[in-house]
């Protein structure tokens, strides 16, 4: 995959910014839909020709997620008319594990449970604090109050919109025992940095890599940096199995007892001296299991996964390379040793100060040009209503007084679609619809 910035890891850092079927549409090429480059310059709001020909049809199929094809249909029928269901799960555990080359596995019915599991895992005394940041799905923070664990609230780097360890430096606790990182957006975490803070504050290092699949730093896949991690399969998520989740460990105390609380059948299989096996029968009371189908749709896109992502990086290349040269338009900061992946959307960062417009209007006019543009602010986790009751916890979270990474991400982005075809001129099309707003800008803020 291509290397999806060309921007250096220095002089990046919190402070200084806040100061100043999976592929089988890959072959599909711009003659099969028919763009026609725009006529004119003036705005589409202002009655000017749309810069972007593409029907509400032809960007719908181009935009479909998620995707499955003849493979995906062939193994869940296949599965449907040789009743062999449960072989499914071992299948893809074992390919999962060598993709990733994590020493152990472990599927779960979805993420939330993976996570779940990865905690009472951690066997961790009652009040135990665990760093994760605001900026989540409620899984990450949500699954550790049923263990007796706490959140401490960590920011977001407004240059990544990922784990701000800053922030975590200044909010370490005497009852801190773990910090999990999550790799936004696909676009992994400084772990190196994190593993290094980690170490010296001896602190468990663990991963919420629900957007990630594929992504890597230094070659290690992402998941495998802490002892434990996590990846959802979820319909919407980089490798879609409807619903389906896999748990990573690095070592086989935490892979035993992580397995054993949602799976029952497992503790049989554990050596006799494991301390879980005794447990042969119930396990620790949850029922996890994966479902079959799901894992046969997995084990199909696991296939073309990094074909894929090299597709989806090549486009998003393509376009942002062009808009980052506008003027106040930049992309979450990638580092050179990042090979990152693109869940969801393409995230794209927007000084509206600076560009003298507001998002409302920005967006408003990029739509009438027929760009495919929306904006989703992430529901900030501390400021939820089951946080601020003490009933559900040990010890009541603290609720910082402001997440200002988050708040800049939150209010100052945009996303524009992923494209799972080879469309250069479509994209080029977009390049030139936020040119033409660029151009017309205050015009725009006065629409």
């Amino acid at each position: 995959m291509l290397n999806p910035s060309n921007k250096d890891s220095g002089n990046y850092t919190r402070r200084t910014f806040l100061k100043t079927s999976t592929v089988a549409v890959a072959g599909l090429s711009v003659a099969d839909y028919g763009f026609a480059a725009p006529q004119t310059e003036t705005l589409a709001l202002a009655g000017g020709q749309k810069a972007v020909n593409c029907s509400k049809e032809q960007h719908a199929a181009l935009t479909k997620w998620p995707r499955y094809g003849d493979a995906e249909k062939k193994a869940v029928c296949d599965l449907l008319d040789n009743n062999k269901f449960y072989d499914e799960l071992p299948a893809f555990e074992k390919e999962w594990k060598e993709y990733t080359q994590s020493p152990f596995v472990k599927s779960h019915i979805n993420g939330t449970s993976a996570l779940t599991s990865m905690y009472f895992a951690l066997d961790l005394p009652p009040g135990s604090e665990i760093m994760v940041p605001s900026y989540t799905f409620f899984a990450t923070c949500l699954a550790m109050r049923f263990f007796g664990c706490v959140p401490i609230f960590i920011d977001i780097d407004p240059t990544t919109a990922t784990f701000d360890l800053e922030d975590a430096q200044r909010k370490l606790t005497p009852r801190t025992r773990a910090v999990v990182p999550m790799h936004s957006w696909g676009l992994p975490c400084q772990m190196d940095r994190i593993s290094d803070w980690a170490k010296e504050k001896g602190l468990i290092v663990l991963e919420d890599a629900a957007h990630a699949h594929g992504a890597s730093m230094q070659g290690k896949k992402m998941g495998t940096w802490g002892v434990m991690g996590i990846y959802s399969f979820q319909a919407s998520k980089v490798m879609p199995a409807i619903e389906g989740g896999m748990g990573m460990y690095q070592t086989r105390e935490y892979f035993e007892r992580a397995a054993a609380f949602g799976e029952y059948n497992d503790p049989a299989k554990f050596p006799k001296e494991s301390p879980v096996h005794a447990y042969e029968g119930t396990g620790f009371g949850q029922k996890y299991r994966m479902h079959p189908l799901a894992a046969a749709l997995a084990r199909q896109q696991l296939k073309g996964l990094d074909a894929l992502n090299q597709l989806v990086n090549k486009n998003v290349r393509a376009m942002n390379d062009r808009l980052t040269r506008l003027e106040g338009l930049t992309e979450p900061h990638c580092r050179a040793d990042q090979q990152r992946v693109y869940y969801h959307r393409n995230m794209l960062l927007i000084d509206f100060k600076k560009l003298g417009c507001s998002r409302e209007a920005l967006v408003k006019a990029l739509k009438a040009e027929g760009v495919d543009v929306n904006f989703w602010d992430y529901p900030e986790q501390h400021k939820l209503k089951i946080y601020s009751e003490a009933k559900w916890w040990h010890h009541a979270p603290q609720v910082p007084a402001s997440m200002p990474g988050t708040a800049y991400i939150n209010a100052n982005h945009i996303f524009l679609p992923l494209f799972y075809a080879d469309v250069p001129e479509l994209i080029g099309q977009y390049g030139r619809a936020f040119e033409k707003v660029w151009a017309h800008r205050a015009e725009v803020a006065k629409a």
